[in-house]
This record gives C-alpha cells, sequence and structure tokens, in this order.
C-alpha cells in the first residue's frame, strides 16, 4: 500500500440512530495519517468529468480514486461495520468509488437533484463518504418522506414512494436549489457536519441529501472545492 494513503492505527468511532425507523450511523474521525495526500491525488493525478444528466444524478464532477487507498479503507472499516449495523452470515461483494465535487449552481438542478435521494434500495449496500474538506462546504442530511412516512426505502416501497414523490415534483411545488432542512414534502431527521478526514456511514437505503449552503461557491477544484470520496460497498450472503 502507498505510505501516504495510511491508515491512523486507532480509530475514534462513533454510533447513533436516526429517526423512527432506527438505521444507524457509523462516524469514524481523523480516519489518515496523512489525509492531504489524497487531496494532492485528486487535484494532480486523475481528471475529472461531469456526471449527471437532465434527470438528475451527482451534481457534479467524479474521478477515479486510488485503489490502494480503497482497499484500505474497506479493509479496516468492514469488522467495524459489520458490528455496528449487526450483519451476520455476510462476506464482502463488491467496492466502487470516486472523487466526487458539487458544481451544480442551485438554479440549474434538475427536479430530483432537489429532493432527497436513495442509492439503492439494497439493504446490503453501505456508503462511506469521506470529507476531505471543511465544515463550511456543507456536511449531510438524513431525511423523512412526509406522505408516506418513509425514511429508507425498501423494494416493497420504492414504488409508491416514486410514484408520491413524482407527483409532488410535478404540482411544482418544491423549493429551488439544495434542501437545507425542513420543507412542505420532507422532514430532516438528522445531519452530520462536514470535517476534514471524518467519515460516515449509512445504509444507501436511507433518504439523504447533501447540505449545500446557498452561498456556497461551487469551484470544481480539489483543493477549493467539496472534495469527498465515495465508496459503495456491498456484502453478500456468506
Amino acid at each position: 500500500m502507498t505510505a501516504s494513503f495510511a491508515l491512523r492505527p486507532s480509530l475514534d468511532l462513533s454510533l447513533t440512530s436516526i429517526g423512527q425507523e432506527g438505521e444507524k450511523l457509523l462516524s469514524v474521525e481523523r480516519l489518515m495519517e496523512e489525509p492531504e495526500a489524497l487531496v494532492d491525488f485528486a487535484a494532480t493525478e486523475v481528471s475529472f468529468a461531469q456526471v449527471d444528466g437532465p434527470q438528475g444524478g451527482y451534481p457534479g464532477v467524479r474521478a477515479p480514486a486510488p485503489l490502494d487507498y480503497v482497499g484500505a479503507v474497506v479493509r479496516r472499516l468492514s469488522p467495524a461495520i459489520e458490528r455496528a449495523f449487526g450483519l451476520q452470515g455476510v462476506k464482502l461483494g463488491r467496492a466502487e468509488c470516486s472523487f466526487s465535487i458539487v458544481t451544480r449552481h442551485p438554479i440549474e438542478l434538475a427536479p430530483l437533484q432537489r429532493v432527497p435521494h436513495v442509492d439503492t434500495t439494497d439493504d446490503l449496500q453501505f456508503a462511506l463518504l469521506h470529507y476531505l474538506c471543511g465544515p463550511e462546504k456543507g456536511g449531510t442530511a438524513f431525511y423523512r418522506h412526509r406522505a408516506t412516512g418513509y425514511e429508507i426505502i425498501t423494494p416493497e416501497r420504492q414504488q409508491h414512494f416514486q410514484a408520491v414523490r413524482d407527483r409532488e415534483i410535478a404540482e411544482g411545488s418544491e423549493p429551488s436549489g439544495y434542501i437545507t432542512g425542513d420543507n412542505a414534502h420532507y422532514e430532516q431527521l438528522a445531519s452530520v457536519d462536514a470535517a476534514f478526514d471524518r467519515v460516515v456511514v449509512y445504509r444507501s437505503r436511507i433518504l439523504h441529501s447533501g447540505q449545500i449552503p446557498p452561498d456556497l461557491p461551487l469551484l470544481s477544484d480539489p483543493r477549493r472545492g467539496r472534495l469527498t470520496a465515495n465508496i459503495f460497498i456491498s456484502y453478500r450472503p456468506a
């Protein structure tokens, strides 16, 4: 493993529950020995490209993260994830990771980018969000959909949730810009601030959204923008 991507020998972990459905949120403080090396890599070794389209998607640019970093993080945090989320009889499946920077201006957002989302309905996929920026860049928040009461979207709930969500969007009542708190259709359950070298881990099926301050300059420069490393890991039955 590249020495500059080494992880700290002792990690500060905390676990909380979110909302009425009790989904867990695992936080890790100060993951890396030299987190600045990962920022340097993003700034000098990879090329970022816009990844969203007219229907939505991540509202910014992405680039591949180094495989030795991804492997080190997954191997180190997987035992803690299995304990925190009560996983039994599983083994690691796949992992994918990219550097991400929010660059889409609030007035340019597609309707689906203005509301909370889930990454998948699979209860064995987890998001590991590694903040490589400071608290002024905005954190992440978790939500309940008021009309359905859903905080997590399972396969059984997906069709109903999407139908109600799409109807609300079609009515034109969603506020413009990034969601940053309660509104008519969503209640914020919890939020976590960005902090340099902080990692948060949550099931990808919980409704969530980045907390993008309305006055934040949305710069594509990894050293100045809202840089994160986004790892998605999946487990499967052993």
